[in-house]
């Protein structure tokens, strides 16, 4: 298969992918949104005034860029591990396996389709942001790339949850029982310095973390982990899992009967 012909495969899976959340944007894109609004409401007006401030700043201002992040994950690793495990389910990932395409294309355009969707959420989340706080980035080139990394890493984390996936009640067990808690506890809604030490070296062991200070990092200005370690772990993560769901795929693991 020529490059010419790899990039037209690529091109028009990827092209799939996204046609297919933004054929249904009200249940993939618009429920970001509310609920961001809600968590700005709930934790940013009424309870973030008597917080105060965090590393400086307002809370409901603190706890923006992790909101942001929250929309990106959630919805990178959702539309991955859907839209592969619907692949498997209607047996049309048989017709990629079985044609031309190289495995590692295949990987590439599900992953940049997790990419887009995450990203797309991010805009409107920090959209919705802008009625709540008035948000100044502090380095756009670190917000670009910490979105980007962090929509691929778990694009392709959905990807090896959906090749494993063997029913739909699979596809909901990582993030309801992994995904969220890490999330959660991924210093979206605190500063590590305000826990015990004990506490802190826990919190380190969380990739989210990482994540979400290098975001706020690129928005604030302020952060708990310097962006070299950031950095370091989100593309030695990314790198994993890309080949580790390309292995898998080449295995046919979960397509092969």
């Amino acid at each position: 298969m020529s490059p010419l012909h790899q990039l037209i495969a690529l091109r028009t899976l990827v092209e799939k992918e996204v046609r297919r959340f933004t054929r249904i944007w009200a249940q993939t894109i618009l429920p970001a949104a509310v609920t961001v609004a809600l968590y700005f409401l709930i934790l940013g007006k009424f309870i973030g005034s008597r917080i105060g401030d965090v590393d400086g700043y307002a809370y409901i201002d603190f706890i923006a860029p992790g909101l942001i992040m929250m929309g990106i994950i959630t919805n990178s690793y959702a539309n991955t591990v859907s839209s592969f495990y619907s692949s498997k389910f209607q047996r049309h990932i048989e017709e990629m396996l079985v044609s031309p395409m190289p495995n590692y294309i295949i990987v590439l355009g599900f992953v940049l389709g997790g990419v887009v969707r995450g990203l797309v959420v991010g805009v409107v989340v920090t959209l919705t942001a802008m009625f709540f706080t008035q948000l100044q980035v502090h380095s756009l080139a670190v917000v670009i790339v910490t979105a980007l990394l962090t929509a691929a890493l778990f694009s392709a984390a959905g990807l090896i949850n959906g090749i494993y996936a063997k029913s739909f009640d699979d596809t909901s067990i990582v993030p309801t029982f992994v995904l969220a808690p890490l999330t959660y506890l991924g210093g979206i809604f605190f500063s590590i310095d305000m826990l015990p030490e004990f506490w802190q070296m826990v919190s380190k062991a969380n990739p989210i973390l990482y994540m979400v200070n290098g975001f706020r990092l690129g928005v604030l200005g302020v952060s708990d982990i310097s962006l070299v370690t950031a950095f370091t772990v989100m593309s030695g993560l990314l790198i994993g899992l890309f080949l580790l769901a390309l292995y898998l795929l080449r295995k046919g693991v979960g397509v092969r009967s």
